[in-house]
């Protein structure tokens, strides 16, 4: 895969982001239960959403969430959603997702970011486990708090 690039979600690239493949069986993986449940609760002002080019294509996107004020310490710096386009899968995308919203988490001086997800084969926890993620509870619908802790 070419260099992959971050950039801010905007007008120009909404759409190719909303498009975005899916591999069968993963459309019941894209929102734990949890985070429909919080989804009411989330600050636009505290969103961070970002999509991965390579070259002009966007091949993934991530949301996530810096709130440190937020009552829910998973939600105070966590990735929101990671979706990466079906071709693009394996190649290092969600990684280079993952990674640039450690960076940014980092930046704002927070020394963890956490992820939920619903447990089941075929779902995400292999790939947050493969890129250093740690389960560290469990929310009250069931889905798995995962957390990576940042180096200084």
């Amino acid at each position: 895969m070419a260099e992959l690039r971050l950039e801010e979600l905007n007008a120009t690239n909404i759409v190719a982001a909303n498009n975005l493949s899916l591999k069968p069986g993963q459309e019941q993986f894209i929102a734990p239960v949890t985070y429909a449940a919080e989804s009411s609760v989330v600050n636009p002002a505290t969103a961070w959403q970002r999509v991965a080019l390579n070259g002009e294509k966007v091949v993934g996107f991530i949301h996530g969430n810096f709130d440190p004020e937020n009552v829910h310490e998973e939600f105070r710096a966590c990735i929101w959603r990671i979706n990466v386009d079906a071709e693009a899968q394996g190649k290092g995308v969600g990684r280079f997702l993952a990674h640039a919203l450690a960076e940014e988490a980092k930046s704002r001086g927070f020394d963890r970011i956490t992820v939920l997800w619903e447990p089941g084969e075929g779902g995400p926890g292999e790939f947050f486990h493969r890129i250093g993620f740690r389960d560290v509870g469990e929310t009250q619908y069931g889905d798995v708090i995962g957390a990576l802790q940042l180096k200084g």
